[in-house]
């Protein structure tokens, strides 16, 4: 009989994308993958926990007691089952964030600002590369979401704002290093342990070598508007002798910062104006075609805000 199998109170929780979650007792979760999937589909997952177990190891070696990453204690091969520690806390989302204590938000900063060098230093760091920001966007559908559907609901200079701007960001391109990185730092991967502060940094499945300033300048950075603070740690914490990265005041730095930012709305912009419908046929598309307007024109907002903070 496996070791999770044993456990005797199951209780079942939500469905994942990929993963069946059950609570298996006091701080565990046993994990395995939908009853639907294919059997070519379950070896791709049971590929993708082996991978994850060595990346959470690797980076758990580093023993750093600032923050906390769950261990996967135990994979059984032949039962496609996992035993994992279970994560404290709840998702570090803006609103979250903007309620806790000064400092908590400056451990959270610093915890934050740890966690990257050490995810970046845990393995070689690579040469530099020329990055192109466009090369991160959809801009074929970004733009056609400009040309042909925001003339129906924005102003004739919001349609051109937005098609100055992407033509900047396509034209913007960096020289960065590589650097082992997490890939996925959203609000959904990074839970807060306000009993303990600690915060708590989950789904490594995504993790690689990535753009040095992708991680730091994450979408989890963007919605708790710490990009600058935690750069400042992250300057003082990595290891100079290994490689070195702009000062925090350095121009190119905040040009590289402005246009990370922009990207990560500019992301969000283009799901949104995805899913308008031109001629919604029902109650339901109309709300939800103005709810995503709504959305569109305040991420316009805070790309005009964030052009303003951070000049050219």
């Amino acid at each position: 009989m496996s070791i999770i199998c044993s456990m005797k109170t199951e209780i079942k929780a939500p469905h994942g994308r990929e993963t069946y979650i059950a609570d298996f007792g006091e701080g565990l979760v046993m994990k395995r993958p939908l009853p639907e999937f294919t059997q070519a589909q379950k070896d791709k997952w049971l590929a993708k926990q082996h991978r994850t177990k060595e990346i959470i190891d690797d980076i758990k070696a580093v023993n750093n007691p600032v923050y906390n990453i769950p261990s996967m204690l135990h994979i059984k091969d032949d039962e496609y089952q996992l035993l994992e520690e279970r994560a404290h806390g709840e998702p570090l989302t803006a609103n979250v964030y903007q309620n806790l204590t000064g400092r908590q938000r400056y451990e959270i900063v610093t915890s934050l600002a740890h966690f990257l060098v050490d995810m970046n230093e845990s393995k070689p760091v690579q040469t530099e590369t020329l990055h192109k920001m466009a090369d991160e966007l959809k801009m074929q559908r970004l733009q056609n979401i400009v040309e042909n559907k925001m003339p129906r609901w924005f102003d004739v200079g919001t349609v051109k704002y937005m098609s100055d701007l992407i033509k900047d960001v396509e034209g913007f391109e960096y020289v960065a290093l590589k650097a082992w990185s997490h890939c996925d730092l959203n609000s959904g991967n990074v839970l807060y342990d306000a009993v303990n502060s600690k915060l708590y940094f989950i789904d490594f499945a995504e993790a690689n070598y990535n753009f040095i300033f992708r991680d730091i300048f994450s979408p989890l950075a963007v919605d708790l508007e710490i990009c600058k603070p935690v750069y400042e740690e992250y300057f003082k914490l990595h290891d100079k002798e290994k490689y070195r990265v702009y000062g925090p005041r350095n121009p190119e730095l905040q040009n590289i910062m402005r246009y990370r930012i922009i990207t990560v709305l500019l992301k969000r912009f283009t799901k949104a104006g995805d899913d308008l419908r031109m001629n919604p046929q029902s109650e339901k598309t109309v709300q939800n075609n103005e709810e995503k307007i709504q959305f569109m024109k305040n991420l316009i907002a805070r790309i005009q805000y964030i052009e303003k903070q951070l000049v050219k």
